[in-house]
């Protein structure tokens, strides 16, 4: 049976057809809409395009499905948040789907088909406009149970710290996600500029470049501590800075409680893809 996987992102709505060996049969893009029942349009217009017949569907979303509800949380599009998601797309659709977040399907892209291929329990990162994780055990995603695992970005770096969307101080994601970066960067220089433009003349704010590293290695030496992963596949935007691999990976090993670390660290394989093909995985 064929697969159709959805990305549900920020500016632009993906979808895939893969066939039982992988191979994709088809690809199209659309814009995002900015209102919810534009979103649902959109991903039943690309489902329909795709394939109107009997393949699988499987849509990856920003936020996660509350396992005793069904409606969307934690998400920062923030019109899905408390939304039925998944069964307003099934009512549309008239078929069953499968719904998962996006760093679950980005993790399990990367550890069934790139980066962490071969690795028993493969820890995906998602550092771009936010920041969260999955957790994929023997190529099957480990949503714990309240569903919630691999949610590091939302792990308290500093007390009473910058304040995040989703009512606590001092996130993860309020010191690493892109626009964290930007938005320290333009309080230390004065300029704003985009990420990629930033590192390119980063070693003119030693200030800005140690607090990166530093809050980076603070916050995966937790997730290995308590997780202890097999490997760690790096994505979204931020994954593209070299530093990470580097300094980065030093400042995550200098602050793990053991006495020998060598937890790879890798960047993805499957790029923009990853999601989309997580989708289709699941």
């Amino acid at each position: 049976m064929n697969r159709i996987g959805i990305d549900l992102g920020g500016t632009k709505t993906e979808g895939v057809l893969l066939d039982e060996q992988y191979n994709i049969l088809d690809r199209r893009r659309v814009p995002t809409s900015g209102t919810y029942d534009g979103v649902l349009d959109g991903i039943a217009g690309l489902v329909e395009g795709l394939d109107p017949g009997e393949s699988t569907v499987g849509v990856c979303t920003p936020g996660s499905l509350s396992p005793s509800t069904g409606l969307i949380r934690n998400s920062n599009t923030r019109y899905l948040s408390g939304r039925p998601l998944k069964g307003d797309l099934e009512g549309l659709l008239g078929r069953p789907i499968t719904m998962e977040n996006d760093a679950n399907c980005f993790a399990l892209a990367e550890a069934r088909m790139g980066a962490g291929r071969g690795y028993g329990t493969v820890f995906g990162v998602i550092m771009g406009t936010g920041v969260g994780g999955g957790l994929v055990v023997d190529g099957i995603i480990r949503g714990g149970r309240n569903g919630i695992a691999g949610e590091w970005g939302h792990h308290i770096l500093h007390r009473d710290g910058r304040e995040c969307y989703c009512g606590e101080k001092g996130c993860v994601e309020m010191y690493i996600s892109g626009p964290a970066l930007e938005r320290r960067w333009a309080e230390l220089t004065g300029r704003s500029e985009p990420l990629k433009e930033i590192m390119g003349g980063v070693h003119g704010s030693v200030k800005w470049r140690h607090e990166f590293m530093d809050n980076f290695g603070a916050g995966l030496a937790n997730v290995i501590d308590i997780l202890d992963p097999d490997v760690i596949v790096l994505g979204g935007g931020v994954s593209n800075v070299p530093l990470l691999y580097s300094e980065g990976r030093d400042a995550v090993y200098k602050r793990v409680f053991s006495d020998i670390v060598d937890t790879p660290i890798l960047r993805n394989e499957l790029g923009d893809s990853s999601g989309v093909i997580g989708a289709c995985l699941l």
